[in-house]
């Protein structure tokens, strides 16, 4: 005979199956969801601090220049990209499931409490915290079809509850009506839960499917809706080219209004710039591109998002030949909108020129400093450092537009052997030393940024916000209500068998915030009107 070596359970020890129901009880328990909430909610803070690469690339580059001790730390913790991090993404999906598991059993207890009838009539309705009485000489069973007709317009009745004579202490000449409401505030509560979770999937749709790009413009060019045209570019995880819409746009020009009185001064109130634009093989039109107001083409939407100035810088080499000649756009530094900007050119003789400085809009000295006193290009100054050698223009790798690499480059110095300045109003040109050649600034343009995006589940997102609000009123304004009459008929005692009816009526709030006084005074007026 085998013997089976049976260890005892240690009590308190859970199994594989009892381990799996706990940790699954806790992960959709609604108090785990609520905080799982809050965790997104405070996950999301960053990524509305810290500037992102799928938002704004030369906001993140800037900072990265700004902070180069943090920026290792930020780009290990996914910082620059909050939204497609694996943190991020957990908090999501742990969300999700755990809304779902939530509102599923939910769902079958709803379903099942909509079939059932309203409780029965309470032995003792005195015990209620919300009751009355009253003595009619109309009979019971009159007074229950009042009480009937009058509860069945606004409320879910019951059959007539008439107690057994064994042990009811009462006469068999009685009945009661059972009468309950708000049955849909408990659908509003489950709507609003689901609501997020419609939400939740119309962003999880748009992250997957859709994009963001940006692209800054100078007043006069044209933007083609292809990868190549993007400054930067954040596709979904699902994304494919050929869902990019096939359109043009040109930036025909832009107007800021400026205030220029009172405390508001130098604020701008307001930006347009006008596009004419085509979708495909279609005729050209006109669009007014103003901030909140996208310009919708197909599938795509192009949102006005930011200005500055681009000067328009000509640079001539040694040898008299332009080695450069076009605009190059400032990034803004401050609300005076004084602008950091870089140009270079590897086709100058005899070495590379580089130029680095700011853009002043409204140039002015204060205390022995430039300033800008006004954000509008009212008297624009362009003061640069000049330098020349390797920048690293012809090595092949890629460079950004705002960064001069001057590691093998040497600066400019003057005739005191100070570093070169150059101060340039516009249409004027200013000769560099050494013969190194000249630099004109011909005007000022201005340039836009444009947010070019496909968000393809906001229609879902928008439909869950909606639903979440019908829902919320719904758990808010809908309150649960239970209402008894119960009426029996008893002997006065008086010659002749004369018989009276004692009408108990009693309700009850479920919400627990309701005062039912007036609701049980109306329903003794309908009961007793003749």
């Amino acid at each position: 005979m085998t013997q089976t070596d049976q260890r005892p359970v240690e009590r308190g020890e859970l199994t594989a199956r009892e381990l799996g129901r706990w940790v699954w009880r806790q992960v959709t328990s609604m108090r785990t969801a609520l905080v799982l909430l809050l965790l997104l909610a405070l996950a999301a803070i960053p990524g509305s601090v810290i500037p992102q690469s799928g938002v704004d690339a030369l906001a993140v580059t800037r900072w990265k220049e700004e902070h180069p001790d943090l920026t290792p730390i930020y780009e290990k913790l996914g910082l620059f990209s909050v939204y497609d991090s694996i943190w991020f993404s957990a908090i999501y999906l742990l969300l999700v499931l755990s809304l779902v598991g939530c509102i599923v059993p939910r769902l079958f207890v709803y379903a099942k409490g909509l079939r059932a009838q309203p409780p029965r009539t309470p032995r003792n309705l005195s015990r209620l915290p919300d009751h009355t009485s009253y003595e009619t000489d109309l009979p019971a069973d009159e007074v229950l079809a009042r009480a009937r007709a009058v509860l069945g317009n606004r409320y879910r009745l019951r059959g007539l509850d008439t107690p057994s004579p064994s042990g009811s202490g009462y006469s068999t000449n009685e009945g009661s009506v059972s009468a309950e409401r708000g049955y849909l505030r408990e659908a509003g509560n489950l709507l609003f839960h689901l609501s997020v979770l419609i939400v939740l999937a119309g962003f999880a749709i748009g992250g997957l499917f859709g994009y963001q790009g940006g692209v800054i413009l100078v007043q006069g060019s044209t933007f083609g809706n292809n990868l190549t045209q993007y400054d930067d570019f954040d596709p979904g995880g699902l994304f494919t080219p050929e869902q990019l819409d096939d359109f043009a746009f040109t930036v025909e020009d832009f107007e800021v209004e400026w205030l220029r009185s009172g405390a508001g001064a130098g604020t701008a109130r307001g930006f347009e710039a006008g596009l004419s634009y085509h979708q495909g093989d279609g005729p050209e039109e006109r669009y007014d591109l103003r901030v909140n107001h996208p310009l919708s083409i197909g599938d795509t939407d192009v949102f006005l998002i930011g200005h500055g100035y681009a000067p328009v810088i000509t640079i001539r080499d040694g040898e008299g030949n332009i080695a450069h000649t076009g605009p190059a756009p400032f990034l803004p530094q401050d609300q005076s909108f004084v602008s950091f900007g870089v140009v270079k050119t590897a086709a100058a003789e005899p070495g590379q020129i580089g130029l680095e400085g700011l853009l002043y809009p409204t140039f002015r000295f204060y205390d022995g400093d430039p300033v800008s006193v006004f954000p509008d290009d009212l008297d624009p100054l362009v003061s640069m450092l000049v330098y020349t050698g390797d920048l690293g223009l012809d090595s092949g790798a890629s460079q950004s537009v705002y960064v001069l690499d001057k590691s093998n480059a040497d600066q400019v110095l003057d005739e005191d052997g100070k570093p070169f300045r150059l101060d340039l109003s516009v249409g004027e040109t200013i000769e560099l030393p050494d013969g190194l050649g000249s630099v004109t600034l011909e005007r000022i343009d201005p340039w836009v940024r444009v947010q070019i995006s496909q968000s393809p589940g906001k229609e879902v997102a928008l439909g869950g916000v909606i639903l979440a609000l019908i829902g919320l009123c719904g758990s808010l304004f809908i309150r649960p209500r239970r209402v008894w009459v119960r009426a029996r008929s008893v002997d006065t005692g008086a010659p002749g068998d004369t018989m009276t009816t004692v009408v108990e009526v009693a309700g009850l709030d479920r919400s627990g915030n309701g005062d039912l006084d007036e609701v049980l005074a109306d329903l003794v007026a309908a009961l007793q009107k003749e």
